[in-house]
């Protein structure tokens, strides 16, 4: 992999990470079209470093006020809805982590093809425009409960089929519970922090058998895919409101039937 495809990859990265697009279906094409190699587990890590450093960044405020809450709700038995949320959080993040630890060798060996990603970019498309046609209510974050964020969280463990879209199935599961757009999409982001971190950890362990690494690389995706990320969330958290889901949901279809033409093309 040369500059020019790690700028690439990791601006990608950046952007689908967060947009309800589905990074692994954007990932799959350059591969596919330009014949570009495998981007490696190394390189895989350091554009999600980034990524989870942009959430970080740009949710600072609320993930001290949140971590104080968590705390004080822990050492001190004080209960808030900051304290009530952070709860929320982490349960919303065990469904996929426990599904993901038992299952994550599976499905890369048998749900990465082009078929499965091409069929999930476009039925999780059509679920989100009806989620936000049905949905994008007047619930907001400081009505969700465990049951709520449990919902969201079992919903989270769909993403981990190729093609899904982490953040694309959490709004799609929050609106359709009711809560409005800018809502389902803070609660979506805050939701990516530890189960980024628990990936990244979890992939961090494979590294031991990763002979070298390239660390100018290295270096550039992590720093293009944080700033791509933070700017993508800002710009996001200001329009969902406006523009709704739909602008996503037809690029989503557009991406899956171009995946689909790929397909019929090498089998032909």
């Amino acid at each position: 992999m040369d500059f020019m495809q790690a700028i690439w990859l990791a601006i990608i990265q950046g952007l689908s990470e967060f947009l309800p697009i589905s990074s692994s279906a954007h990932l799959i094409l350059p591969s596919e079209i330009l014949g570009w190699p495998d981007q490696g587990l190394t390189f895989d890590i350091a554009v999600h470093v980034g990524s989870l450093v942009a959430v970080i960044t740009y949710f600072r405020q609320d993930l001290t006020v949140l971590s104080q809450a968590w705390l004080d709700s822990v050492f001190q038995r004080r209960q808030t809805p900051e304290s009530h949320l952070a709860w929320y959080i982490l349960l919303a993040t065990v469904p996929a982590a426990v599904i993901g630890l038992l299952f994550s060798h599976y499905i890369e060996a048998n749900l990465r093809s082009m078929a499965v990603i091409a069929f999930t970019t476009i039925f999780f498309a059509l679920l989100l425009g009806w989620a936000d046609r049905r949905g994008g209510g007047h619930r907001s974050i400081d009505q969700f409960s465990w049951q709520t964020a449990l919902i969201v969280g079992i919903a989270q463990v769909l993403a981990l089929i190729p093609g899904t879209s982490r953040s694309g199935i959490t709004i799609t599961a929050a609106l359709a519970l009711g809560f409005n757009r800018e809502t389902a999409a803070r609660f979506s982001f805050l939701m990516a922090i530890p189960i980024i971190m628990l990936s990244g950890g979890y992939k961090g362990l494979q590294l031991v058998e990763t002979p070298s690494v390239d660390w100018s690389l290295i270096a550039l995706g992590t720093v293009l895919s944080a700033t791509t990320a933070y700017l993508c969330i800002k710009v996001f958290l200001k329009v969902v409101q406006r523009v709704g889901m739909m602008p996503f949901v037809i690029y989503r279809l557009l991406l899956g039937t171009l995946l689909v033409g790929l397909i019929y093309s090498q089998s032909g």
